[in-house]
C-alpha cells in the first residue's frame, strides 16, 4: 500500500432507502410471494436476437458492486448512465452489475451494446425458460444460465432463471425478479476478510453458481420432510386430496431432478474446457460444485423413490381399508342370509288345516304353537351365535 497505510473498506451509501434490503439472508421459505410473471410464447418469425419482453415484466433495477481487496462500493442506480459512469471511472476494480427486471428492452439493448454481449445470448436471457447451460466465446467470456429454485406456499417448485455474463473485470447477472437467493453472496463481498475479493473475477461467477446450488439443499430437505408428513397422513386418513398432494410432490421432484441434472452437465462442460479458457486455480472449485450437484441428484433420487413408495403405500392402505369394509359387509351378509331364509320360509303362510277343518300335518304346524314366535327367535339367535363363533375361530375378527 502507498505510504504503508491500509485503506479502509468502504460501502458507498445508497441514494435513497432501499425497498428490498440486501443485508438480510432470507431462507428459502421466505422467498414466497415474489413476483410471478405471465410467460408468453415468443412471436413466431421474429429475427434472431430480437429482444421481446413479456407481459408483466418488472422495470429494471440496476445495482453495481465494485470491489477489490481493500474496498467495496455498493449502490443502486436510478439511471443506467450513472451506473456506466461509475463503472468506467474505476477500471482498476472488479464489478458486479446486477440487473433485476426485464421491463425495458431499450435499456437492455444499451447494456448489450456497451458490454458487447451476444444478441442471441441476451435473447435467451429474456426467454427465461432456458435449461442450465454454458457457452464461451473466442475471447474467453462466459455465458452461464442457472435456475434459482424456491418453494411456493403449497410446497410446489418455482424456478427463476439467473443469467450470467463474464468479462475482463466484470460480471453481469440478469434475473426477472427483484428478490433472489444471492443476499449471502452480497454479505460476503462486504466482508473485509472475504476471499472472493482477492480472487479473479471468474471466481465471482463461480460464487454465483455456488450460492444458487447451495439453496437446492434446504429445498430438498423441506421436500423430504413434506414427504414424511405425507407418509404419516397415509396411515391416518388416506383421501383423494392426499393422493393429489402425493402426485404433485412426485411431479415437482421430477422437475427438480431435470434441472439439477442440467446443472451438473453444465459444470461437466466447464471442467472439460482447456486451461486457457478456465484457469487451473478455479477448477477445484468447479469440481467441488460438480460434487454438490451430484449429491443433490442423489437426494432427489432418494426423495423420488420415497414418494413412489408413499404412492404405493397409499394404494395398499386404500385396498386394505376396502378389504376391511368388504369383510365387514361379508360378515353381516353371512349372518343375515340364514335369518332371511328362516323368515322367508315362515312367511309363506301355509295353513295347518284345510277349509273343511281337516289337519294338514306337513303344513307348518308351528304357526299355531303358543310359543312359536319365541322359539323361532331363539333358533335364529342360536344360528347367529354359531356363525359368530365360527367366524372368530377362523380369525375373521383379527
Amino acid at each position: 500500500m502507498p505510504g504503508g497505510v491500509a485503506r479502509r473498506a468502504t460501502v458507498s451509501p445508497l441514494p435513497y432507502p432501499m425497498k428490498f434490503p440486501l443485508a438480510v439472508l432470507r431462507p428459502v421459505a421466505a422467498l414466497r410471494g415474489s413476483h410471478r410473471r405471465r410467460r408468453a410464447a415468443p412471436s413466431v418469425g421474429t429475427a434472431p436476437g430480437t429482444l421481446q419482453v413479456q407481459p408483466g415484466d418488472l422495470p429494471p433495477r440496476l445495482f453495481l458492486i465494485s470491489f477489490d481487496v481493500d474496498e467495496v462500493h455498493e449502490r443502486e442506480y436510478l439511471t443506467y448512465a450513472e451506473l456506466l459512469k461509475a463503472y468506467s471511472s474505476r477500471p482498476d476494480l472488479k464489478h458486479w452489475l446486477d440487473v433485476r427486471g426485464y421491463g425495458d428492452p431499450a435499456l437492455l439493448a444499451q447494456i448489450r451494446d456497451d458490454f458487447h454481449l451476444s444478441p442471441l445470448q441476451l435473447e435467451d436471457v429474456l426467454h427465461d425458460h432456458q435449461r442450465p447451460k454454458m457457452e464461451v466465446d473466442t475471447e474467453g467470456r462466459f455465458f452461464l444460465v442457472s435456475r434459482m429454485l424456491e418453494l411456493t406456499p403449497n410446497l410446489g417448485i418455482h424456478n427463476d432463471q439467473l443469467s450470467i455474463f463474464t468479462g475482463p473485470n466484470y460480471v453481469i447477472s440478469f434475473q426477472v425478479d427483484y428478490n433472489d437467493c444471492l443476499d449471502s453472496l452480497r454479505s460476503r463481498l462486504r466482508s473485509e476478510r472475504a476471499q472472493i475479493r482477492r480472487r479473479p473475477i471468474l471466481y465471482l461467477a463461480y460464487a454465483l453458481l455456488d450460492t444458487v446450488i447451495d439453496f437446492y439443499f434446504p429445498l430438498l430437505n423441506k421436500l423430504t420432510e413434506h414427504i414424511e408428513e405425507l407418509e404419516e397422513a397415509v396411515f391416518a386418513s388416506p383421501s383423494r386430496l392426499l393422493l393429489a398432494r402425493i402426485l404433485m410432490a412426485r411431479k415437482e421432484l421430477i422437475k427438480v431432478r431435470r434441472l439439477v441434472v442440467s446443472e451438473r452437465d453444465k459444470l461437466n462442460e466447464l471442467l472439460r474446457l482447456e486451461a486457457d479458457a478456465l484457469p487451473d486455480e478455479l477448477r477445484p472449485f468447479i469440481r467441488d460444485l460438480y460434487d454438490h450437484t451430484t449429491q443433490a441428484i442423489e437426494l432427489t433420487e432418494n426423495a423420488r423413490e420415497t414418494i413412489s413408495n408413499v404412492a404405493e403405500l397409499y394404494q395398499s392402505e386404500v385396498n386394505n381399508r376396502m378389504n376391511q369394509v368388504m369383510k365387514l359387509l361379508t360378515i353381516i351378509s353371512s349372518i343375515f342370509i340364514p335369518l332371511s331364509f328362516i323368515v322367508g320360509l315362515y312367511g309363506m303362510n301355509f295353513q295347518p288345516t284345510d277349509k273343511a277343518g281337516h289337519e294338514l300335518p306337513l303344513n307348518m304346524p308351528e304357526l299355531y304353537q303358543p310359543h312359536g314366535y319365541i322359539a323361532l327367535l331363539a333358533v335364529m339367535s342360536l344360528v347367529v351365535a354359531g356363525q359368530l363363533t365360527f367366524f372368530w375361530w377362523r380369525g375373521w375378527f383379527r
